[in-house]
């Protein structure tokens, strides 16, 4: 049987999960009804604790960095978890 907190969880999780698909097909609606399309494309691929950053965007950087913060964090919860 769930917990209360774990359902919660769960259904969060998959609303966040249609919300990126709804946004996802937004943009390219409105990229593709654009009559000044300029296709840039980037992304993060996270491989364990290890993010790998590409991208043809200024936006790059910033995913990179957050890709670090990401790892760290990671690293961080799984040091901490062993403690316990």
């Amino acid at each position: 049987m769930m917990t209360m907190k774990g359902g919660v969880l769960i259904i969060a999780g998959i609303a966040m999960i249609f919300i990126g698909f709804l946004l996802v097909f937004i943009g390219t609606l409105m990229t593709a009804t654009s009559e000044e399309a300029e296709v840039e494309s980037g992304g993060v691929i996270m491989i364990g604790p290890i993010p790998i950053v590409f991208g043809t965007q200024r936006g790059a950087t910033l995913a990179m960095i957050l890709a670090i913060i990401l790892m760290l964090l990671w690293i961080f919860m799984a040091l901490l978890s062993r403690r316990v």
